[in-house]
C-alpha cells in the first residue's frame, strides 16, 4: 500500500507544479499584455490543458485521504459498522466511475493521436492532455478499489488506506 500512497504523492506534486507553472504564465502573460501590449498567444488554451492536468493528478491523493465529499447526512446516526459498510460501497462505486472514465479517456487519447487533432490556436497536440489525465484516473480507481477491498483505518487522527 505505500506504493499507492507513494504513487498518489507524487502526482500530487505533479500537480501542484502544473498549477505553479498555470499561475506564473498568467502572470508573464498579464504583464505583457498591460504593460507590453502583447501577450502570450494561447494562454486560455495552455490554462484549459494543464488545469485538467492537475484536476485529475490530484484525485488519487484526495481519494487516499478521504478528501471527496461524503454526504452523511442521513448516516450521521447509523452505527459505526453501517457508515463503514457504505463507506466501502461508494468507494467500489468511485472505483468503477474513476475505471469507466480511464478507459474512455484512453480511447479519447488514441482517436485523438489517430486523427492528430488539435487545440484551436496553438495546435497543441490533444493526445498529450489524455496522457496525463489518465494515469491519474486510473491510479484514483485503484486505490478506491482497494479502499472498497480492505477497508478504511485511523491514523493519527486521519483515515487512510489499509
Amino acid at each position: 500500500m505505500k506504493l499507492l500512497e507513494t504513487l498518489a504523492r507524487l502526482c500530487a506534486i505533479l500537480a501542484g507544479i502544473l498549477l505553479i507553472g498555470i499561475t506564473l504564465m498568467t502572470v508573464y502573460s498579464v504583464i505583457g499584455r498591460d504593460f507590453f501590449g502583447k501577450a502570450l498567444t494561447g494562454d486560455f488554451e495552455i490554462t484549459a490543458v494543464m488545469t485538467g492536468a492537475a484536476i485529475s493528478m490530484f484525485l488519487p491523493y484526495c481519494q487516499l485521504r478521504r478528501g471527496n465529499i461524503i454526504v452523511d447526512f442521513f448516516t450521521a446516526k447509523t452505527s459505526d459498522s453501517t457508515r463503514s459498510k457504505l463507506d466501502r460501497v461508494g468507494a467500489f462505486l468511485l472505483a468503477v466511475m474513476m475505471g469507466l472514465c480511464a478507459w474512455r479517456a484512453t480511447l479519447g487519447g488514441m482517436s485523438a493521436f489517430k486523427s492528430n487533432s488539435g487545440t484551436m490556436m496553438l495546435g497543441f497536440p490533444e493526445w498529450i492532455v489524455y496522457c496525463f489525465i489518465v494515469p491519474g484516473l486510473t491510479l484514483t480507481a485503484i486505490i478506491a478499489l482497494t479502499q472498497a477491498i480492505r477497508g478504511f483505518s485511523h491514523v493519527e487522527g486521519e483515515e487512510v488506506l489499509l
